[in-house]
């Protein structure tokens, strides 16, 4: 893709980023996870790129519905590991151990949020919540599994109640409802992402320790009330880790056996899964409007500090992702005489792909570049002088991700997310779909995928 290319390399001009801890000019600024920087001397024809990128995710479709005539992707599929790496992975000491080291980390940071430093420039809480582990969940979930499933500390802190009281971690008092399915999920990162992009004050390291405790007790509660399953679609943070998981290339058959698949073969499952679609939504939508948040025009035009505008830019960029994707969704159920109910539901986890698109692209330099601030706090954590990691006093390393680097990555993974959704939705559609129907249904998801990538683009190269 040479217009990419080129793109990736005139976009050098993205990674205006902003001064913070222990860089030179460090300013008292709070922890925004905003990846992308904003320049208006681009020396990039950004309509070029915008019209190759949709061109690129259209010529994919075309392609996929001249050579791929049958489903390929199998979730039964893959070749199983070794017996004796399986075991290991599997192995509940690796379980423990990480289980213990997580919920120490998270006390450890609670710690830090209460008794460190009072600013957000200083103190480890805020870079240790927005940096290393939202943004880092994700490639952490994608390249090893549902990596928080397994190390939940609120999963152990349920166990560890359970044992005090002497009640069973699986019984439930009430079960829940039929159709809850991911939302509740849904819910909770969309409030975290309202905070993180739009809340006032959200850096305070008092506000972050405070927003952990009442997270953490608000789903012990519901796993006391509905058994620990709730941690698998109640809790957002793990519901993301495990959806972003769909794309690991190491997976599970149905017989519980560890394989190496396919990355796609995750997202095909062809039963529709309540809530998903609204999650997938909300993940696209809030890092789109992050996008917005940077260009000129909505810095000239918008006050920054403003709750409503930007709670009500924050809903409209969701609900615009949402509308446009169950338009698409019910125009291909007229086309084949699917369910228009069910279908949504059911290609849902086809989005994941863009949400992970759009997450590479906003955060890749802040987790690269403002994401070296958590080691060099982690040495000093409390502001008593210490010493512990060898960082104190270190500065951030700004050509650790250099702009041409950087504008690669958020340009090419908008554009190859989309395509990655296309080629799931497509071979979805030939496993649920009649087959002279199918490629005639996947004209109005095609069409939004390719909306989709030349909206974040605009976005990305508006700055």
């Amino acid at each position: 893709m040479p217009l990419l290319a080129q793109a990736g390399a005139h976009a050098a001009a993205l990674a205006d980023l902003p001064r913070l801890a222990g860089g030179p000019g460090a300013a008292h600024a709070p922890v925004l996870a905003h990846g992308l920087g904003g320049r208006t001397d681009l020396p990039l024809d950004a309509v070029a790129a915008i019209v190759g990128g949709g061109a690129a995710v259209a010529a994919s479709f075309l392609a996929l519905t001249a050579a791929w005539k049958r489903p390929r992707l199998s979730p039964d599929g893959g070749r199983p590991l070794p017996a004796r790496l399986a075991a290991v992975l599997d192995s509940r000491a690796l379980t423990w151990t990480g289980r213990v080291l997580a919920l120490a980390a998270s006390a450890f940071v609670v710690a830090v949020a209460f008794a460190g430093p009072p600013d957000d420039t200083s103190n480890l809480a805020p870079w240790a919540l927005f940096d290393t582990f939202w943004v880092g969940l994700v490639p952490a979930s994608v390249l090893l599994g549902p990596v928080w499933r397994r190390v939940n500390p609120l999963r152990t802190l349920h166990a560890g109640l359970c044992r005090i009281a002497r009640a069973d971690p699986a019984a439930e008092r009430r079960p829940l409802p039929d159709g809850v399915g991911y939302w509740p999920a849904a819910a909770w990162l969309t409030a975290f992402v309202w905070l993180e992009l739009v809340a006032p004050d959200r850096s305070d390291p008092r506000v972050v320790g405070v927003l952990i405790l009442a997270y953490a007790a608000v789903n012990l509660a519901a796993a006391g009330r509905y058994g620990r399953d709730w941690f698998t679609r109640g809790d957002g943070f793990e519901a993301y880790s495990s959806l972003l998981a769909r794309m690991c290339p190491i997976g599970r058959r149905g017989d519980g056996a560890l394989v190496l698949r396919t990355p796609l073969t995750g997202l095909v499952r062809a039963r529709a899964e309540p809530g998903l679609a609204a999650t997938a939504c909300a993940l696209i939508g809030s890092t789109g409007f992050d996008g917005i948040t940077r260009t000129t025009y909505w810095r000239d035009n918008v006050d920054p500090g403003s709750l409503v505008a930007g709670t009500l830019g924050l809903a409209a960029a969701i609900g615009a992702v949402t509308a446009l994707y169950v338009a698409a969704l019910r125009t291909t159920a007229r086309l084949t005489g699917g369910d228009p109910a069910a279908l949504p539901g059911r290609f849902a986890a086809t989005l994941l792909p863009i949400a992970l698109g759009y997450t590479l692209a906003h955060y890749f330099s802040f987790f690269m570049i403002e994401g070296q601030t958590t080691f060099i706090l982690a040495s000093d954590p409390f502001g008593t002088g210490l010493n512990l990691l060898g960082s104190t006093g270190n500065r951030v390393d700004y050509d650790l991700a250099g702009p041409t680097l950087t504008a690669q990555v958020q340009v090419n993974a908008i554009v190859l997310g989309h395509i990655a959704g296309t080629i799931a939705a497509h071979d979805l559609a030939l496993r649920t779909q009649p087959p002279e129907r199918a490629p005639r249904g996947q004209l109005p998801i095609a069409a939004v995928m390719v909306a989709l990538t030349c909206a974040g683009l605009f976005a990305l190269l508006s700055g």
